[in-house]
């Protein structure tokens, strides 16, 4: 169905059936087991779980990183599934944005420089304005000539931040966000990926192992080898 069929009410997100099956020295292992569950638009969404629980592989699926060995994905209608993998990447170029626990940041590029790429790879000529004013938004327009090697760990995640809400993603895809920062500085991450959201409308999934993080999304997803054993919604 083409995005402009889809009714507000339609889910941006449907997760149908997903199995992932790997082989290793002990046989068969399931990493996923049959994994269903909708999102729609401006949700916010935990995916909590102990390690190994396979909450990172789910994400990867879902982003079209990965493939599952039966089920699918839909994204705003779309079956991620059925297309080859450059029409994958430039889907998510469309309509994904990412941020990691490692930053991702490329090192050779300056903190604006990192902000621009997404837009100039998609061959938006305004990329500098709208990613110094994304800067600004995130409280680092002073850094925007800095290279990631000389900015801290928070700095450096509201670069991510910035790079992954200037596209204006329809779903923000967030692996362990805070996972490397303090206390503090994760509080601040925290609160602007939210603001950042709300103000985007976009669908926010973030993987996590701090109950207090997933308190804050509207749903939480809890999966137990593999399989989901709760949703809740606050």
């Amino acid at each position: 169905m083409p995005d402009s069929e889809l009714s507000p009410a339609s889910p941006l997100l449907s997760v149908r059936h997903l199995r992932k099956t790997v082989l290793d020295a002990t046989g068969q292992f399931d990493i996923l087991r049959d994994v269903s569950f909708s999102l729609h638009r401006g949700q916010t969404v935990a995916i909590v779980g102990a390690s190994g629980s396979g909450k990172s592989t789910l994400l990867s699926i879902m982003a079209g990183l990965d493939t599952p060995s039966s089920g699918t994905v839909l994204l705003d209608g779309q079956d991620v599934f059925a297309l080859d993998e450059d029409s994958r990447a430039a889907l998510r170029a469309q309509k994904i944005g990412f941020v990691f626990q490692s930053f991702q940041l490329l090192g050779h590029l300056s903190a604006l420089e990192n902000v621009m790429l997404p837009l100039e790879l998609a061959g938006q000529s305004d990329a500098r304005p709208r990613a110094t004013e994304m800067l600004a938004r995130v409280g680092l327009a002073q850094r925007a000539r800095a290279y990631p090697r000389v900015l801290s760990g928070g700095e450096q995640q509201r670069v991510a931040l910035a790079r992954a809400f200037v596209v204006q993603p329809a779903l923000l895809l967030a692996d362990e966000p805070t996972g490397s920062l303090d206390f503090a500085t994760g509080e601040s991450v925290m609160r602007l990926m939210l603001q950042l959201n709300q103000e985007q409308g976009t669908t926010l999934v973030l993987v996590t192992h701090d109950r207090g993080i997933a308190a804050r999304c509207q749903q939480r997803i809890t999966l137990e080898a593999g399989a989901i054993a709760a949703i809740d919604q606050s």
